[in-house]
């Protein structure tokens, strides 16, 4: 963003407070201001209690109120205005994740010369399941004032695009919606194609683009001495036990806690797994907390693991460690590397990076990954030891292969794993995808001038994507290569 004299624009994470613009770093902050009552409606509500669980397979009930709209579409709006203010001439603008949905159609409104980028950090919700939400016309053709959407799975982009069929008729070509250009999202367009049926349409492009996260500075941050003495005496601390497994999450429904809980109970029950050799750490971060479902959601998971320590721990023993709190990355970096097991048990997640963090931080191609199928990162760690979290018996069996697996295959499986996250970094994740908005840009017009970039703070602190932003171009082109070899490694 330094390079490109960017623009960061966001909530500055205090309510009722107007903060001026200022420089950070060579940055500029753009603080866009929320009252409390916005706060409550438009983010704690029409964000957290309705988008949120539909778009994770209603999970948990959603929750649809008007006003929580009528918020949505108030704060949706300032954010554009706030991000067409500081945009320079054919600028670019970069949309963060699920809470700003309307920003792209308004900004188009507001600044056709801008080329704009949406990318959905969230699952995006097959369509029977988004037909639920009574304003998700609206939502869509939000949407569609991009020029490029990202999604986390192939899948995601495919409910979207099946979402833009049912409910607008527009035409799709592979990952192209044609967007007819009398459309409110695209008045005063720069690019006008011509249809299959020979109508003027905008192509808008609808692909998915995995996160990733800077796998170097976890592997650097891992091979410090201080990092490796922190592993080690965590595993003292613990009463070193043969094997350590490890939960990181939020607070949330979608993570699969008490499922993991659950399985792991049921090991100790059946004998398979004793508090003698095994124990389970569960990092369970603050989430949400004045949402009432994730109050109810902490009271049930801190019952079900004081049952499990009530019937199966012993004095300096307990079955599982449990931690309400968060962590910094180097106290996060020293517990990856002490456990043995990893375990993401999701029953819904667009990416969860955890397991990528746990991959970068093992330098010495150790430990195993037990990963859920319905993580967006199951699509590139093939060689995790994949599972379904609905299904207790086999997570079972998984957990407990794991905790035996011969270091041999440990390593095989790690070291593909490895490959994958190594060059599948986050700079290659916004390097793809600010080329696919460069590229459709160029065929727009042939003069594409630098510009200021608009950009966006989250909105709150969540573990494992940003929640909300307006981001402008943070990356320079990086030249990418397939990473396929360790599927090859994996199948020897």
């Amino acid at each position: 963003m330094r390079a490109n004299e960017g623009a960061w624009v966001g909530w500055p994470g205090v309510a009722d407070e107007e903060v001026a613009p200022f420089e950070n770093d060579g940055v500029l902050i753009v603080p866009v201001a929320l009252s409390a009552q916005e706060l409550e409606d438009y983010y704690e509500g029409f964000s957290n209690d309705t988008l949120w669980p539909l778009y994770h397979d209603v999970i948990a009930p959603p929750t649809y109120h008007r006003e929580w709209w009528d918020a949505y579409v108030r704060v949706n709006r300032r954010f554009a205005e706030a991000a067409a203010a500081v945009t320079e001439q054919d600028g670019v603008v970069w949309v963060q994740d699920y809470q700003l949905q309307l920003v792209p159609k308004m900004l188009r409104e507001l600044r056709p010369d801008v080329t704009i980028g949406f990318f959905n950090h969230i699952p995006f919700p097959p369509y029977g399941i988004f037909a639920q939400l009574p304003w998700r016309k609206q939502i869509v053709e939000g949407l569609l004032g991009a020029d490029v959407i990202g999604f986390q799975r192939q899948g995601d982009a495919g409910s979207f695009l099946r979402a833009v069929r049912r409910l607008l008729g527009y035409d799709t070509r592979s990952t192209v919606v044609e967007v007819p250009v009398e459309d409110d999202a695209v008045d005063g367009t720069r690019r006008v194609n011509r249809s299959r049926r020979g109508a003027s349409v905008r192509p808008v492009v609808a692909r998915h683009f995995p996160i990733s996260i800077d796998s170097a500075a976890f592997e650097a941050m891992a091979r410090t001495p201080e990092i490796q003495e922190r592993a080690r005496q965590i595993r003292s601390d613990l009463g070193d036990p043969e094997t350590v497994m490890l939960g990181v999450d939020r607070l949330d429904y979608t993570k699969g806690i008490g499922h993991r809980l659950k399985a792991f109970g049921e090991l100790l029950a059946d004998g398979r797994l004793s508090t003698k050799d095994a124990v389970l750490v569960q990092v369970a971060s603050p989430s949400r907390e004045r949402v009432e479902t994730y109050k109810q959601l902490r009271d049930d998971i801190e019952l079900q693991v004081g049952r499990i320590n009530g019937d199966y721990g012993t004095i300096g023993n307990p079955a599982i460690s449990y931690l309400h709190h968060g962590y910094p990355r180097e106290e996060m970096v020293a517990l990856y590397l002490a456990a043995d097991v990893m375990l993401v048990t999701a029953l819904r997640d667009g990416m969860n990076l955890v397991a990528k963090e746990y991959v970068a931080s093992r330098f010495d191609n150790d430990g195993v990954l037990v990963l859920s199928e319905f993580t967006g990162a199951a699509d590139e760690l093939k060689q995790a030891v994949q599972i379904n979290p609905h299904d207790i018996s086999g997570l079972k069996d998984a957990i407990e292969n794991a905790a035996r697996m011969p270091r041999a295959e440990r390593t095989r499986r790690m070291r593909a794993l490895r490959r994958r996250v190594l060059e599948n970094d986050v700079s290659r994740w916004s390097a793809s995808f600010l080329d696919a908005l460069s590229e459709h840009a160029a065929g727009q017009q042939l003069d594409v001038h630098p510009a200021a970039r608009g950009q966006e703070a989250p909105l709150g602190q969540e573990a494992e994507h940003h929640e909300d932003g307006v981001r402008g171009r943070a990356a320079e082109d990086a030249h990418h290569q397939d990473a396929r070899r360790d599927e090859a490694e994996a199948s020897r």
